[in-house]
């Protein structure tokens, strides 16, 4: 996240003091007020949540588009009924079991396929944020015991991303407001020094508001990947299969965890490799929360990266694994993103950008002038 590099120009001590360095608390914890009330930190890295999260719950849905009656609708062995007993223990709810008719289920997921398009879309993503985590919420609660538990974590982000201003970047709210910047679209009124006033000290309450609830945002769901991950290391740790280095041995000897027996055996035959995976998950998951504001963060997403494509592969969980690369994507900085939105145009420019147009009416061949891709 941005954080750290916010807080960087309020650590330098003034050349040429000549007393002693003022207590650094004070200033440390007004610099983290001043980042957190003035401006959204990691709008790239909300946009990737956004992209990502409604991406693959669409892809999901269509997934299963076959069996959404056995999941989810009337035909399910978790009748409706089932599913109102257990809203009654816990408090959940569901808009699925409104109704037992099969057009109103129907209708509901076509809702479901809309919504999860639109928000990957990002259009008017504040009011779609919110339908969005409704159906995330509900069709998890209508069929609790019948998914892999990859929508666990997507139902958490779907609730916390309501939180942030996740159409900020990279979305089509951010481009009708590029738009309307371009051509000075603006709402005009009488001039009212009285009203101008307030309107003013509404709208900048108005950004401090959304910045504040956005990095408490951001913060909420770095916390939540920081304890998902120091929780399960800390859970192997307690494993004597774990600490001798057999577990990925029985886990890939599972049957229900095997779509492809011949690869899941080819990779059991290592031994050592499997010894040194299994230390290696472990490490990575305890230390992750301890390296997120180093350079050493890089290589330890990229292995867990590694390691969540494996688990996709050997275990036959795609949703999970794609609901953790995609948390994990909320620790890289914004340059990051912004370095990848520049190398967009320059790798997708027509190929015949620099030939000579020739005019219809006879003149003289015209050379299009070169202009610099727009910034993200």
């Amino acid at each position: 996240m941005e954080t750290e590099q916010a807080l960087a120009p309020h650590r330098r001590i003034p050349d040429g003091a000549d007393t002693a360095p003022p207590c650094r608390a004070p200033e440390r914890i007004g610099a983290f007020l001043t980042v957190l009330t003035e401006q959204p930190v990691s709008l790239y890295a909300a946009a990737v949540l956004r992209i990502g999260y409604g991406l693959l719950y669409l892809v999901f849905l269509l997934r299963e588009f076959p069996h959404r009656d056995e999941i989810w609708g009337p035909g399910s062995p978790w009748t409706p009924e089932l599913a109102r007993q257990l809203f009654d223990q816990t408090g959940w709810a569901s808009i699925l079991t409104l109704s037992d008719s099969r057009p109103y289920f129907e209708s509901c997921y076509a809702l479901a396929l809309v919504t999860s398009a639109l928000f990957m879309l990002g259009w008017r993503t504040r009011v779609v944020s919110v339908l969005f985590a409704v159906v995330v919420a509900s069709f998890h609660a209508r069929a609790i015991f019948m998914t892999d538990g990859g929508d666990n974590l997507i139902l958490l982000m779907a609730l916390y991303l309501v939180l942030t201003a996740c159409g900020r970047r990279w979305s089509l709210d951010a481009r009708r407001a590029r738009r309307q910047a371009s051509t000075g679209r603006t709402a005009s009124s009488p001039a009212v020094p009285d009203a101008d006033g307030f309107r003013h000290q509404l709208g900048l309450s108005r950004r401090t508001l959304t910045a504040v609830v956005h990095n408490c945002g951001m913060f909420v769901i770095a916390a939540q990947v920081c304890f998902l991950y120091g929780s399960a290391g800390l859970y192997k740790v307690q494993g004597g299969s774990w600490g001798n280095g057999t577990a990925l041995h029985y886990v890939l000897n599972l049957d229900l965890f095997r779509p492809w027996p011949e690869l899941s055996l080819m990779a059991d035959e290592h031994d050592v490799l499997i010894a040194v995976a299994c230390y290696l998950t472990v490490l990575l998951q305890v230390a992750f929360p301890f390296v997120l504001f180093g350079r050493l963060k890089y290589p330890v997403l990229t292995m867990l990266l590694g390691m969540h494509l494996g688990i996709a592969v050997l275990m036959g969980l795609p949703l999970f694994s794609g609901a953790m690369v995609i948390a994990d994507a909320v620790f890289l900085p914004d340059r990051f993103y912004r370095s990848l939105g520049r190398l967009w145009p320059s790798t997708n420019r027509r190929p015949d950008a620099g030939k000579t147009v020739a005019p219809p009416s006879g003149e003289p061949p015209r050379v299009p002038s070169q202009s610099a891709p727009s910034s993200h």
